[in-house]
């Protein structure tokens, strides 16, 4: 378990931070832009779980622990890290996988491109899929250019995806949803 006693270490003043295997790197590496949108889509979902109760809330409880672990992966290089190290894996994208399979079934048809609102819980589960996109665009560059645990991207694809249908069911499955109607102001 991870033990904080002091908050503030003044290690970051120069505009360097850790990785989690303790190498010092810029703030604004690659590496530290993806975790800090992870940890982004990780405030976003605590917003909308004040507006969300039921299975919705439980699902963002778990997506949330699961982004823990997804910035415990990517805070330190594949080469670097250890055997038994937290790691997002394959049983996670599987959940989300399930959870969209089984939200969606249950989802108006859309038949239209939908604009983010409707409920405040949808409102701010749609900002959390935008900052999850904004993260596997992130989270792409770097793998261009070393390698990223294996389960990263397609756990960041599939959360999109994820609160997107959720985002509809918070919608009245769909009932609330606020519908694009294009050229609407011209």
């Amino acid at each position: 378990m991870v033990k904080i006693d002091k908050v503030y270490t003044r290690g970051g003043d120069g505009g360097t931070t850790s990785l989690g295997n303790g190498d010092r790197v810029a703030k604004d590496s690659l590496r530290i832009q993806v975790c800090g949108a992870v940890d982004e889509i990780n405030a976003a979902i605590g917003l909308a779980r004040l507006y969300v109760e039921g299975a919705a809330n439980i699902m963002l409880g778990r997506i949330q622990n699961d982004l823990f672990d997804l910035g415990a992966d990517l805070c330190v290089p594949e080469d670097l890290k250890k055997k038994d190290g937290v790691r997002i894996g394959e049983v996670q994208v599987l959940r989300l996988e399930d959870e969209i399979d089984n939200v969606n079934a249950h989802l108006n048809p859309l038949n239209s491109f939908i604009l983010p609102g409707g409920t405040k819980g949808a409102a701010f589960v749609h900002l959390a899929r935008t900052i999850a996109r904004r993260a596997e665009r992130l989270a792409t560059n770097l793998h261009r250019l070393e390698p990223i645990s294996s389960h990263s991207l397609p756990y960041l694809n599939r959360l999109s995806d994820h609160l997107f249908v959720l985002a509809r069911h918070l919608n009245d499955d769909g009932v609330s949803d606020v519908l694009w109607v294009p050229r609407d102001n011209q």
